[in-house]
């Protein structure tokens, strides 16, 4: 039951004629006379779309919106409005309805809204089937990337060292992904199903510590770049893991820690404890064999993620990238594809003296600009496409000076 719609309308009348519209398009139809109806059929599993009218007697649309948003914030509602109510489109849009229509609605506007909608929460469903399957699987394989007999050694190194419970300590070259490869050895350790939590280093108070153990219980915690972890902050961490933190934890480091001991700028028993078991993540300029494999992966989540077809890869374009160093490592190779997908001028690829902060700003750029693009200027519509906090959404949009208007057609 994958192209279910839970129709919400208090006037019978509209729900017969609706619902027969909705029949004679293959799509099954749920329905419901109010919110206190509706709400049973609604859960994180629920295959389809919500229709419902806005105005209602008791808890109108926006109740069963926010209802909906709390139970699954990906669960596309689209509401109906009165003609000309251009208030309430803009809160209904303000609040995250995944879409607006005016009544009375042309059968045809209400079809291809509904479509979009469906394909949309048939993708959200798949990704999340996906995930659960990567979590019971092997993670080692499907999300460490790479040919290479480097890139072996390390799944084989993860495998190995995820299931003893014991601290871990992974580190490589800046840029060369840590953060996922202690993902991995969390979904691959007995406490895959408890909480991962990440937080970087630096900032961290001594107080912090404890309250991260609470709130990884039963899981892992990732300490990012632990070397710039202050020295008060070190002692802290040291006496919890020597008296029994409740939760693994993970750090990640691409400085020499060993050389911070050295120079005093890192408790040596503090390292020793973390250095239980280590995972090393080679720096591509000593897998050169992995960079066709990583640019095609890369290529085809930045296609997915501007919702624009993968472009071909020419092989003159593979062989241009195997001859470079690759500084950044995988995090440069990723920024490489986003602005391969987007059309981006050759200048602005590694080496073309842009910094990678610089070239990373211009590629979020370029998404920000293609996903207002797609979604006709709507600025709500196009953060829940890109899958941001709407705050989070306008913000960027402010710092670099783009105005949804602009991409109205």
């Amino acid at each position: 039951m994958t192209r279910t719609v839970l129709l919400v309308d208090d006037d019978a009348a509209v729900r017969d004629a609706l619902g027969q519209t909705l029949e004679l398009a293959d799509l099954e139809a749920i329905t419901a006379a109010s919110f206190v109806v509706a709400k049973d059929h609604i859960t994180p599993e629920f295959p389809g779309v919500i229709l419902s009218d806005i105005r209602m007697p008791g808890r109108d649309g926006f109740h069963l919106l926010d209802y909906a948003q709390k139970i699954d914030r990906e669960l596309p509602v689209i509401l109906l409005t009165g003609e000309g109510d251009i208030p309430m489109a803009v809160r209904a849009m303000g609040q995250g309805a995944f879409g607006l229509l005016e009544k009375p609605c042309a059968a045809a506007d209400l079809l291809a809204e509904l479509e979009r909608a469906l394909k949309t929460r048939a993708l959200v469903l798949e990704n999340r089937q996906l995930k659960q399957q990567l979590e019971r699987g092997d993670p080692a394989a499907r999300l460490i990337f790479g040919v290479s007999p480097q890139v072996m050694e390390m799944r084989a190194r993860v495998r190995s060292v995820a299931p003893t419970g014991a601290e871990v300590l992974v580190v490589g070259p800046p840029g060369s992904g840590i953060p996922k490869v202690a993902e991995v050895v969390h979904l691959m350790s007995g406490g895959a199903h408890g909480p991962f939590v990440k937080r970087p280093a630096a900032g961290l108070a001594p107080g912090d510590f404890a309250d991260l153990c609470e709130q990884a219980a039963g899981g892992s915690i990732f300490l990012d770049e632990v070397s710039a972890m202050t020295e008060a902050t070190q002692y802290a961490a040291l006496e919890l893991l020597e008296q029994g933190a409740p939760a693994r934890v993970i750090a990640g480091s691409s400085a020499d820690l060993a050389r911070r001991v050295e120079e005093g700028l890192f408790s040596a028993d503090l390292f020793y404890r973390l250095d239980v078991m280590r995972v090393r993540i080679p720096a591509l300029s000593e897998r050169r064999e992995d960079i066709p494999v990583l640019f095609r992966h890369y290529v085809a989540q930045a296609a997915e993620q501007a919702g624009i077809p993968a472009p071909e890869i020419d092989p003159d374009h593979l062989a241009g990238l195997l001859a470079q160093d690759w500084p950044g490592n995988t995090r440069s190779l990723m920024s490489a594809a986003m602005r391969f997908v987007l059309g981006m001028p050759e200048e602005a690829s590694p080496g073309g003296g842009l910094g990678l902060a610089e070239q990373m700003a211009q590629v979020e750029r370029s998404l920000l600009i293609a996903a207002l693009g797609r979604q006709n200027g709507r600025a709500s519509a196009a953060a829940t496409a890109l899958k941001l906090p709407r705050k989070t959404f306008y913000d960027k949009l402010a710092r670099y000076g783009i105005r949804p208007e602009d991409y109205r057609r």
